[in-house]
């Protein structure tokens, strides 16, 4: 009989604890860790794709019970169920202007708090409402950079817990100096050695790199 190899990945949530800290990301984990100082603060997180800036985002929300949000969701929300709580709009620059400008609003008038999360800073995303404009350009920002090396070996190691391997020293650091740094690009390097079902070394790595 052919014996089924069943799926073993595991859904691994992101928590604060889990996040490596380097100069890439030192001043988002420092602000995020004591924010918001006071009802009604607003702040953007923005930094390239795969930075990490979602798992920064999602210990924060872990940290203050904030209402987790993506992009357009802000138009579907009852403006009711938002005031007054922490609130984290990921994907931000997806949201319609209308939307945007209401959460905004309702941050400012509702004594609640707004994290949003995006690629780049809100003074660079296009708007056609002037007073959006300006809201826009107010807000506090602090960028993530690209993952650097102890960033992105990071999230390796996660990737590949995720499907209960622990891949060798060797194996992360061959892994860091051949791929592109960015969170989607761990996750599909690691998932095309584990789907060859055999134990995952740096050779491995390297057919699989060179298509071998």
């Amino acid at each position: 009989m052919r014996q089924l190899r069943l799926p073993l990945q595991q859904e691994t949530p992101q928590r604060a604890s889990d996040l490596a800290i380097s100069e890439a990301n030192a001043g988002g984990v420092a602000t995020l860790a004591v924010w918001p100082e006071a009802p009604g603060a607003m702040l953007a997180l923005f930094g390239p794709a795969g930075c990490g800036k979602s798992h920064l985002a999602a210990a924060w929300v872990e940290r203050t019970g904030a209402i987790a949000l993506h992009g357009a969701e802000a138009a579907l929300v009852d403006p009711l169920e938002l005031e007054g709580r922490p609130v984290l709009l990921d994907d931000a620059q997806d949201a319609d202007d209308e939307s945007l400008f209401h959460l905004i609003n309702l941050t400012q008038s509702g004594g609640g708090a707004l994290l949003l999360v995006s690629r780049d800073p809100p003074g660079a995303w296009a708007t056609d409402l002037p007073d959006l404009r300006s809201r826009l350009n107010a807000i506090r920002t602090v960028g993530i950079e690209a993952p650097d090396d102890v960033v992105f070996a990071a999230m390796l190691r996660r990737a590949f817990a995720s499907r209960n391997i622990t891949p060798a020293d060797e194996l992360i650091e061959y892994l860091v100096r051949r791929i592109d740094r960015s969170a989607d690009a761990a996750e599909a390097v690691v998932d095309r050695l584990d789907a060859l079902h055999r134990p995952v070394t740096r050779v491995l790595a390297r057919q699989v790199l060179d298509g071998e």
